[in-house]
């Protein structure tokens, strides 16, 4: 993860000066979001991502099939799931999730 939020773009939310979380994009590719533990479910999250649909008409990523949480907020958010594949670094199955600007 840290080798590809390097080739990102990171967009960074912060309050009183200290960082909440970020997003990467790499061209429509969001490479990550990350929120810290304390703030997660304060609206973070989809302002990144809002902040992100702003800037692109289509959006993909993948998610582990495990992370339940992160693929409902995905869904909320408008995402759809394309397909399954398979991480063969972390041997994770995981989805492919696209949103498309309408």
């Amino acid at each position: 993860v840290k080798e590809l939020l390097l080739q990102a773009t990171v967009y960074v939310y912060e309050d009183n000066q200290e960082i909440q979380g970020f997003i990467g994009l790499n061209d429509e590719y969001i490479e990550g979001i990350f929120v810290s533990n304390e703030m997660q479910s304060h609206g973070i999250g989809k302002a990144l991502l809002n902040y992100a649909k702003n800037k692109r008409s289509k959006l993909f990523l993948n998610v582990y099939q495990k992370n339940i949480r992160a693929i409902a907020f995905y869904q909320r958010e408008g995402f759809e799931i394309q397909h399954s594949g398979f991480d063969e670094a972390t041997e994770e199955k995981e989805y492919v999730m696209e949103w498309q600007q309408k």
